[in-house]
């Protein structure tokens, strides 16, 4: 079954990895993002990522929750 994408859009890099959960309003604020993140429950193109700060780049793919979201730089 494919998982529709989400394309998030941002006007400049870099971007951490609990920046952009909360900008694709996936979590509330940064508490939150780090909770989910050092839980093991997100993950950046396929692999679990445990680090909040790790930056992204284009067309980077992030799975959480059942969502998948695109970084897409504007």
């Amino acid at each position: 079954m494919n998982q529709e994408v989400t394309d998030v859009v941002v006007s400049e890099l870099p971007i951490r990895l609990g920046q952009f959960l909360k900008l694709a309003s996936a979590v509330q604020d940064g508490f939150e993002a780090k909770i989910h993140i050092q839980a093991g429950t997100v993950e950046v193109n396929g692999e679990v990522e445990t680090r909040r700060g790790c930056q992204l780049a284009q067309d980077d793919l992030v799975s959480f929750d059942g969502q998948s979201y695109r970084l897409v730089i504007k």
